[in-house]
């Protein structure tokens, strides 16, 4: 199974031909995908996906994006291509809108209908919360203080975590969120 290429890119069609050690590797992308291609070297997340009629490969930027195109497979009536698809935006507005059950997001999506968006955000709603603690992104310094304040103090993480997220970490110094927080508790 191949997870990873790195390579330099050419454009094929609406898929990109990665050119590693002499083979050319066909990588289907998402349109957002190609047009952060470098044309010297680029760096691939691959999913393998093998049926016995086909052996494609679903390239992305991000390992989040892999994670999440994984999720969306699973959810039936959801294809690779259009998983692809979905998955080409922004990690953290998918998982916003599964939370937020914003089915205009993703019926705004071509070949997703209203039924099928529900799907996903009934499928995934649970899932996403585990993702979510993979960290999309790194947390701030300020945050962190925060987590290792609360934690220090023999709070859990899923508590933290559920407090935090409620907080107005912008307009707020790092005891003065953990005073929010402590008064939460």
């Amino acid at each position: 199974m191949i997870n990873y290429l790195k390579g330099k890119p050419s454009l094929v069609d609406d898929s990109v031909m990665i050119l590693v050690g002499g083979v050319g590797y066909r990588v289907e992308v998402g349109t957002f995908c190609r047009t952060q291609l470098k044309t010297d070297e680029v760096e691939l997340y691959i999913y393998t996906y093998v049926r016995e009629d086909r052996l494609e490969l679903y390239g992305f930027l991000k390992p989040e994006q892999l994670r999440l195109f994984k999720l969306m497979i699973n959810v039936s009536g959801v294809g690779p291509k259009t998983a692809l698809e979905i998955v080409d935006r922004n990690p953290e507005q998918i998982i916003h809108a599964v939370q937020n059950a914003q089915v205009n997001f993703f019926s705004a999506i071509p070949r997703i209908g209203k039924k099928t968006a529900q799907k996903i955000i009934l499928e995934l709603k649970p899932k996403l919360g585990s993702l979510k603690e993979l960290s999309l992104g790194p947390r701030s310094e300020k945050e962190q203080d925060i987590y290792e304040t609360l934690s220090a103090l023999g709070y859990e993480e899923n508590a933290i975590e559920d407090a935090v997220s409620r907080l107005d970490l912008d307009n707020l110094t790092v005891e003065e969120a953990v005073k929010e927080v402590l008064k939460g508790f």
